[in-house]
């Protein structure tokens, strides 16, 4: 995988997804980063469903902290480990009030002070609410970047840092999105959909589907 490939292979995601975003649903920093602690292990349609009952009732650190860990769960138990998930997000929204005005941080350090809150979800918010050029790598883009040979790795972090060297600057904003997508919906695990994949040809994978 050379540098030409790597910029013909964004240029075509770009061309096919002139505007990628997320498909959490969210307003506020503070509704993006709850949703994110919800995601973990749970697909982005079961967490839309339960914080389109949770958000209009409480969507701001203190609405939350007022329910409680009890109350938020009642919202939130048909997603996987709620349970834990309730306790790290009440504690959240008690830090942020306490220690940062009830905003959310716009730093790495600070974001993984916060319960539920890996390097993973902080980079989500950071690119996708702070408009930062991170890198979330997820199930998905760690298997579209070892699959098409894009950045190869073993490790998700390792897998981070090459995308973040070898992606073109003037990508690196968006790509985290196009990447996370075109895993979800064409570089699927099973049985990639390489006969409508926009960048087949230019994909290093030897036992493609077409």
């Amino acid at each position: 995988m050379n540098k030409l490939k790597r910029q013909a292979i964004f240029e075509r995601l770009q061309a096919d997804n002139p505007d990628p975003t997320t498909e959490l649903s969210y307003n506020t920093p503070f509704e993006l980063l709850v949703a994110v602690i919800l995601s973990a292990q749970a697909t982005d349609k079961s967490v839309n469903k339960a914080t389109q009952q949770l958000f209009p009732l409480a969507n701001t650190p203190e609405k939350i902290l007022a329910l409680g860990v009890e109350g938020l769960k009642r919202y939130i138990r048909t997603i996987g480990l709620f349970n834990s998930k309730a306790k790290n997000i009440v504690e959240t929204c008690r830090i942020l009030i306490e220690e940062y005005g009830s905003e959310v941080p716009d730093t790495r350090k600070a974001l993984e002070r916060l319960p539920g809150v890996g390097r993973k979800t902080a980079n989500v918010v950071l690119n996708t609410a702070f408009g930062q050029p991170t890198m979330a790598v997820d199930t998905h883009i760690f298997r579209v970047a070892n699959r098409t040979r894009l950045a190869p790795g073993k490790t998700p972090l390792e897998v981070e840092r090459k995308l973040l060297r070898y992606i073109p600057q003037s990508f690196l904003q968006d790509a985290h999105h196009w990447l996370i997508l075109h895993g979800r919906y064409t570089c699927i695990a099973r049985k990639p959909r390489c006969g409508s994949c926009v960048i087949e040809d230019l994909c290093e994978y030897r036992d493609k589907y077409v």
